[in-house]
């Protein structure tokens, strides 16, 4: 098995779902994490504060800068992850493609080596 980390594009701006659409957003995501669990495929999974709420921290000089804010400005940021494990790069694209659905959201799929 091989781990694939599952990565949950979030626009910035914009408004957020409408609390009965959330609502269902919500629903379809804990169902979405309890088929993970169900096949075994669930390794852990959350979702992130915004960009905002980031600190970043910067080697220079033999130090490191402190800077408040996320590294990059974007109309994206990763606005959460799930780490699963798949046989191979399509079963991946499989749950990433039910994440896909279930958050209304962009899904990055990407190979993730864990050291042990």
């Amino acid at each position: 098995m091989t781990y694939y980390l599952l990565s949950v594009v979030q626009p910035t701006g914009g408004q957020p779902p409408a609390p009965e659409a959330l609502a269902g957003i919500v629903a379809d995501v804990e169902a979405f994490n309890q088929e993970l669990r169900d096949a075994g495929a669930w390794v852990f999974a959350g979702g992130l504060a915004g960009p905002e709420s980031a600190t970043t921290l910067r080697p220079e000089d033999g130090d490191v800068l402190r800077t408040d804010g996320p590294y990059a400005e974007g109309e994206e940021y990763l606005g959460g992850l799930c780490l699963i494990q798949a046989p191979d790069l399509d079963a991946a694209l499989e749950w990433g493609r039910k994440a896909a659905l279930a958050t209304t959201l962009p899904i990055e799929v990407r190979s993730f080596t864990a050291d042990r």
